[in-house]
C-alpha cells in the first residue's frame, strides 16, 4: 500500500465511514473507525492521536481488516501504523486542552464555536436540532419558516458522486418549512428553554412588508437570538419570492428594513450567488439596517438528464424543475462572492456567515480567512452526519494552537489581501518550474499526456518517467494538477521568464 505524506481520502478510499463500525469491535484496544474518520476530513494529526503511545497495530493479526464490511477491504493496520510511525512524531505533544480559541461570536452574541447547521432538513425540527447541539455544534439556522402552504416533491434530491460514493456535488428542489408558523415557534422556544447556551438563528421568509416584520418579531419573541433573511432560496422563485428578491437591490432593502422595524434582535440577509456580483444587494442589505449577511445559497441548476427518458434529475413523475446546487462543487463560487464583500468597505462592520460546500476544518478556514465569522454547513451533514462536527472543532483548534493563536477571530478576514478582481497585480516575469520527485513515481504517463494534448509539450516520457525540457515549460503545472501520486512538487526558486509575444 503506497501511503502519501499526509493521508488522504484516496488512502483508504473504500472504508464506508459505517456507523457502529465493525472494525472498532473487532479492536480491543482503540477506535480505528474514529481515526479512520479524521482522515477522511483532512485531520490526520487528530487521527494519530486517537492511537496509544505504544502502537497495538505492530503485532496484532488486525481482526479489524477481517471484520470490515466493505467490498474492497480498508488496509487498516497499515494506515494506523503509518499514522503512530509517521505522523504522531511530528505532532505538537498533546492535542489543546479545551476549544476557548474557537469561541467567537455572531453580532456580539457568543458562540462555543463558529460551527452552525445552514437552514435545510438537518435543522428542520426539535429532535434533531437538539442531537446537534448535544453531538457540539455552536448553532442552527432553523429551516425557513413561512405561512407559505408547502407540498414537497418526491424524490427531491441529486447528486454528482466522486470518491467512495461522496457527493461533488448536489441538487435539490425542496422548499422551505411544512410546519405552520406556530409549531415553528413552539420549537424555538423549547430549544431555547433546553439550549440557553447555544445560538439560534432563525430562517425567515414573507410574502410582503407585514410578514417580513411579524415573522422577524415572532422569532425575536420565542427565542431565536437572531433572523436570517431567505432573500435567496431558488426553489421559491413564484410571485417574487426566493432568489427572485435577491436579485433586486431595492426589494432586499425594502424587506430588510421591514424585518428590523419588527425585531431588536440582529438581523442577517441570506443573499442568492445568481448575480453577476453581489455588492449592489449587499450594500442594500445595510442600507436597509441588517447587522450580518449570510451568502452564499444555492446556485440555480439542472443535472442528471436520463438518456432514454430525456428528463432531468430528480425524476417526479416525468418532470423535474431547475434546483439548488450545493456540495463541494460550489466552494469557489462562494469564497469569491466572500472575497468580493470582504473587500468592499462599504460593508465594514457587517458580520458575514459563510456557507458553501464545507466539510473539512481546512474548508471552514479557506472561509473565514475570506472574512466569515461564523460558517454554516448542511449538504455534509446530510452525507455524514452531525457526527462531523468532532473533527471540525478538533481540526481547527489543532490548527489554531500549532498556529500559537489564541482566538478564532485573529485570523477572520487574514486572507482578503491576497486575493483581487483583476489579474493586473499579478507578477509575470518569472517561471516556478514543477519538481519531479522519481521515488514516487509509478510511471503511469498521465503529466506527459496532458503536458503533450493540453499544455506546451515540456514533458517526454523516458524509461516510464517523465523528462522536463526547461525551454519549453511555461510554469502552468498542469502536470502536478493532474499526477495521481503526487510526485510532483514546486522547484525552490523562480527562474527569468523567457517567453516573448510573437509578432
Amino acid at each position: 500500500m503506497l501511503l502519501q505524506d499526509r493521508l488522504k481520502r484516496s488512502d483508504m478510499i473504500s472504508c464506508l465511514l459505517c456507523k457502529d463500525a465493525p472494525c472498532s469491535k473487532a479492536c480491543e484496544s482503540f477506535d480505528p473507525a474514529e481515526a479512520l474518520r479524521s482522515i477522511w476530513f483532512d485531520d490526520q494529526s487528530v487521527a494519530a492521536k486517537k492511537i496509544p503511545a505504544e502502537n497495538p497495530c505492530l503485532d496484532c493479526s488486525a481482526p479489524c481488516e477481517g471484520a470490515c464490511i466493505s467490498t474492497s477491504k480498508v488496509n487498516i493496520k497499515a494506515l494506523m501504523t503509518h499514522l503512530s510511525c509517521n505522523v504522531r512524531p511530528k505532532c505538537e505533544s498533546d492535542l489543546p486542552p479545551d476549544e476557548e480559541r474557537l469561541k467567537c461570536d455572531i453580532c456580539g452574541i457568543p458562540l462555543e464555536n463558529p460551527f452552525l447547521l445552514a437552514s435545510s432538513v438537518v435543522a428542520s425540527t426539535y429532535d434533531m436540532c437538539a442531537r446537534a447541539f448535544e453531538a457540539g455544534w455552536g448553532g442552527v439556522c432553523f429551516k425557513t419558516i413561512c405561512s407559505i402552504d408547502i407540498h414537497e416533491a418526491s424524490p427531491r434530491y441529486s447528486a454528482i458522486k466522486g470518491e467512495n460514493g461522496s457527493f461533488l456535488g448536489f441538487k435539490n428542489i425542496e422548499q422551505l418549512s411544512e410546519h405552520s408558523v406556530a409549531e415553528d415557534m413552539s420549537i424555538l422556544r423549547e430549544l431555547k428553554k433546553n439550549y440557553p447556551s447555544r445560538f439560534i438563528l432563525a430562517s425567515i421568509m414573507g410574502q410582503n412588508e407585514e410578514e417580513w416584520e411579524s415573522l422577524a418579531k415572532l422569532c425575536g419573541e420565542n427565542g431565536a437570538d437572531a433572523v436570517e433573511l431567505n432573500f435567496s432560496c431558488p426553489n421559491m422563485q413564484e410571485n417574487g419570492l426566493g432568489s427572485d428578491i435577491g436579485q433586486v437591490p431595492e426589494l432586499v432593502e425594502k424587506y430588510t428594513r421591514a424585518a428590523k422595524r419588527g425585531t431588536s434582535i440582529p438581523v442577517l440577509p441570506k443573499l442568492t450567488p445568481n448575480v453577476a456580483v453581489m455588492s449592489p444587494a449587499a450594500e442594500a442589505a445595510k442600507r436597509g439596517g441588517a447587522d450580518g449577511l449570510s451568502l452564499i445559497n444555492t446556485i440555480k441548476s439542472v443535472m442528471g438528464i436520463d438518456p432514454l427518458t430525456y428528463v432531468s434529475s430528480p425524476d417526479v413523475n416525468g418532470k423535474s424543475a431547475i434546483g439548488g446546487y450545493s456540495g463541494s462543487a460550489v466552494k469557489p463560487i462562494a469564497l469569491r462572492f466572500l472575497a468580493e464583500l470582504g473587500n468592499n468597505r462599504l460593508l465594514s462592520g457587517l458580520h458575514i456567515s459563510g456557507i458553501g460546500g464545507i466539510e473539512t476544518w481546512r474548508d471552514a478556514l479557506e472561509f473565514i480567512l475570506m472574512g466569515a465569522g461564523s460558517v454554516q454547513i448542511a449538504t455534509a451533514v446530510m452525507q455524514y452526519g452531525y457526527r462531523i462536527i468532532d473533527d471540525l472543532k478538533a481540526g481547527l483548534n489543532y490548527y489554531l494552537a500549532g498556529r500559537g493563536l489564541n482566538s478564532i477571530k485573529d485570523i477572520i478576514g487574514a486572507g482578503l489581501s491576497t486575493i483581487s478582481d483583476t489579474t493586473d497585480i499579478l507578477e509575470r516575469d518569472s517561471i516556478l518550474f514543477p519538481r519531479f520527485e522519481p521515488e514516487k513515481c509509478i510511471g503511469c504517463g498521465r503529466c506527459v499526456i496532458s503536458c503533450n494534448d493540453g499544455g506546451h509539450q515540456a514533458l517526454s516520457f523516458v524509461d516510464r518517467k517523465p523528462r522536463l525540457d526547461g525551454s519549453r515549460c511555461v510554469g502552468c503545472h498542469l502536470c502536478r494538477l493532474v499526477c495521481p501520486q503526487g510526485a510532483i512538487g514546486l522547484s525552490m526558486k523562480r527562474t527569468k521568464n523567457r517567453t516573448k509575444r510573437l509578432e
